[in-house]
């Protein structure tokens, strides 16, 4: 926003529509523009007040010294530079330090300020970050860094380069100590700052149109000739590519946080709240869970568990969760809709959820690739569930796709590496975890989301090394045979328990969880709940060794 007169300021321009906007009125919808929603500049002072709990807000008066260790002069000395910045902002440099609470979650913050030489990260800065966190991580409450800044600062040379790595290390020990790291991203963020502590934080959301990236435009464009799209580097494309979790308007920041707060806080809940006695117990299990009952025709239940109306992940995590928050992207490039995951609360429990989303209509199928995911979904999913370890959170998988995707991109980016990993990496987790078969358990695809340490499938669910067309086509050269590959398979939720592939069957209601999504819910619930009361006692070395063991056995004969 641009004044357009003297002191006292009335009226200004908004930057992005250039409509005339009272200031007041400005204020009051915090300096974003009524007419075109764009989000003005605002100062550091500001912010904190309007991220932070009033009355709670506490500046961090810390012993920083912003040294001159070039004696770098271009147009003027530079120690004339910082005293004509902090004559201009009031600051002592570009970043102002704070503790606080927001909607009663305590934290620290650390706000850059873009009008103190362009939020330059200099020796002073990094020091101030780096405090920041320290004082973090010996409170054992979550970091908060807002971000705006043109990028390391030139008057300081390579000791600005140095507080990349200062800053960095420092989110590294908050990682180890299983601290919450959030940034927010403001217009504009790039160069050393984009490239160390505004990007390594465990959830980066994002203003609408705040610019982030290594280079900027202009220099990307007269560097290399070429031409960039409208949208580049805007909060727009950094989520559609995968980099950045969520973009939120300044008006829904501080329930975003408070939520984020709530679930990632060390002192968080680590107990359930509902007392077993107060569970609903679900109804009589349905046929196929009883060894020895009349089975249905097995190609039958293929059927109904790809019906399109069977719950998603997406609904499940409607009916079952509180306050959840999807997390978004694989940081390093995409963002695969096949596989959704956040964080939520389940019966005040907070705990990640993921898992595979197809969709309810043609249109929800294409958007949402049949629910096959490529690499990036899986990767996507691995660094949800290492987050998940990082903050001690149990972890429930809900499997639902006829297998990875595979096409040409997914072997160019390492769909069986991808895959690969993510088993790995569950068979390790230092945290409960519980994995449902929902709808079809296909192959590798589905079990790098299943290596759980209880394993659980809905009664008229599927699961297979192969789908049984796939089957039929490979070992009879007929796909017509799939009903006889699927019966040869033993895929159905009573022989997989007989088997020891999944450790219970959740019951479903009459008709299928197609007929009755609510019903369905609540014996997920059940179940869910039964499987993390069983788990929650048990130490992290014993949830490690009890997963292993589990996926040992297999094949070994005993």
């Amino acid at each position: 926003m641009t004044a357009t007169s003297a002191d006292p300021v009335e009226w200004v321009s908004c930057r992005q529509c250039r409509s005339l906007v009272y200031d007041k009125r400005l204020s009051r919808s915090l300096r974003v523009c009524p007419d075109c929603g764009y989000h003005g500049r605002v100062d550091a002072r500001r912010r904190v007040e309007q991220l932070l709990d009033p009355g709670t807000v506490r500046v961090l008066d810390l012993p920083v010294h912003s040294a001159d260790p070039l004696e770098f002069t271009d147009s003027k000395p530079y120690p004339r530079r910082l005293a004509g910045a902090r004559a201009k902002t009031g600051l002592d440099e570009a970043v102002v330090c704070a503790s606080g609470s927001i909607e009663g979650h305590p934290l620290i913050v650390a706000v850059m300020d873009f009008d103190f030489m362009g939020g330059s990260l200099g020796g002073a800065v990094g020091e101030l970050i780096t405090l920041a966190g320290e004082i973090a991580l010996e409170r054992r409450v979550p970091l908060l860094i807002v971000t705006a800044s043109g990028g390391a600062r030139m008057q300081e040379g390579a000791v600005a380069l140095m507080q990349m790595a200062k800053t960095s290390a420092m989110l590294g020990r908050l990682d180890e100590a299983g601290i919450l790291t959030i940034t927010l991203v403001t217009d504009p963020t790039f160069g050393g700052v984009a490239a160390s502590f505004a990007t390594l934080s465990d959830v980066i959301i994002a203003e609408p149109g705040a610019r982030l990236g290594f280079a900027g435009r202009r220099v990307i464009e007269q560097t290399i000739k070429q031409t960039l799209p409208p949208d580049f580097q805007t909060a727009e494309f950094l989520l559609a590519n995968g980099l950045i979790d969520m973009i939120r308007a300044r008006q829904e920041l501080r329930p975003t946080l408070a939520r984020l707060l709530a679930i990632g806080s060390p002192g968080r809940v680590t107990r359930l709240d509902e007392p077993a006695a107060e569970v609903p117990v679900p109804a009589e299990p349905a046929a196929t869970e009883r060894a020895g009952a009349d089975r249905p025709d097995p190609w039958q239940v293929v059927q109904r568990a790809r019906d399109l109306n069977r719950p998603t992940t997406a609904d499940y995590v409607g009916l079952l969760l509180d306050d959840f928050e999807e997390l978004r992207g694989d940081r390093l490039g995409a963002d695969c809709p096949a596989i959704i995951g956040g964080l939520g609360r389940l019966a005040g429990l907070p705990v990640v959820v993921l898992g595979h989303q197809k969709g309810h209509t043609a249109v929800e199928l294409g958007a949402r690739n049949f629910g096959m995911p490529t690499p990036a979904g899986y990767r996507k999913s691995a660094r949800l569930m290492r987050l998940a370890a990082k903050l001690g959170l149990p972890i429930i998988s809900l499997i639902d796709t006829p297998g990875a995707y595979p096409g040409r991109e997914a072997e160019q980016h390492g769909q069986a590496i991808a895959i690969a990993e993510n088993i790995r990496l569950m068979a390790g987790l230092p945290v409960p975890v519980v994995s449902v078969v929902t709808g079809e358990g296909g192959s590798g695809g589905a079990l790098a989301l299943g290596v759980g340490n209880h394993v659980l499938i809905c009664a008229n669910a599927v699961y297979s090394v192969i789908s049984p067309e796939g089957c039929a086509a490979i070992l009879w050269n007929d796909p017509a045979a799939a009903p006889r590959a699927a019966e040869a398979l033993r895929m159905t939720s009573a022989e997989l328990l007989e088997l020891g592939i999944v450790d219970r069957v959740v019951p479903e209601p009459a008709g299928g969880t197609q007929a009755d999504h609510v019903t369905a819910g609540q014996h997920l619930r059940t179940a869910l709940l039964e499987s993390l009361r069983a788990l929650l006692p048990l130490d992290q070395t014993q949830l490690i060794a009890q997963r292993r063991a589990r996926f040992r056995a297999f094949g070994s004969g005993s």
